[in-house]
């Protein structure tokens, strides 16, 4: 991708935006210094697609700092720009991002721009993280709308669930049975 569109991957691979938010995405919005992400408003700079899109994204410090570098470079109101520092549509970075799936190994045939908002899910399901700071971080509605989409990704917790209900029972056969004693 070229670099000034390399934002708009890291915003969907590790804040979960969408393209739309991506690419309307102000400096203004991100606080750098607190690891905040607050998007406003989504291209071309309409209402959010929700009211739960208002919510603020933590991100770590080094995500900021990458986001960082296009700004510095050109001064853009925005963190997503073309290769003369301008504020780009959802359809341009779409094709850009055509141009170069073809050149990343490891993807899937049909992989789509959208297809990394899930790649941010997968991360933190993958990292243990329960579904209500997974529906957070997508910002969806409720976590109902999480699990329909990300359900089977979970881990099969089964045999945890088994262990548990069996160490539960062990506890209370041995007492009942100190009990008799």
């Amino acid at each position: 991708m070229p670099s000034g569109l390399q934002p708009a991957i890291l915003l969907a691979a590790f804040a979960g935006l969408r393209i739309g938010e991506a690419v309307a995405l102000r400096v203004s919005d991100v606080d750098f210094m607190r690891g905040i992400i607050t998007p406003a408003i989504q291209y071309p700079g309409v209402e959010l697609k929700t009211e739960e899109s208002k919510n603020p994204i933590p991100v770590p410090q080094n995500l900021c700092l990458e986001l960082s570098v296009n700004h510095a470079r050109w001064g853009s109101e925005t963190l997503v720009t073309n290769e003369w520092g301008r504020s780009i549509s959802p359809h341009r970075v779409e094709h850009y991002f055509r141009d170069a799936r073809s050149s990343v190994k490891g993807l899937p045939e049909g992989f789509r721009f959208h297809d990394l908002r899930h790649y941010f899910a997968s991360l933190l399901i993958a990292q243990g993280l329960d579904v209500k700071v997974v529906q957070k971080s997508l910002r969806h509605s409720s976590a109902k709308t999480t699990l329909d989409t990300y359900g089977h990704m979970w881990p099969d917790k089964e045999e945890t669930a088994r262990a548990a209900v069996a160490g539960v029972l062990a506890d209370r056969l041995k007492s009942r049975t100190e009990q008799r004693a």
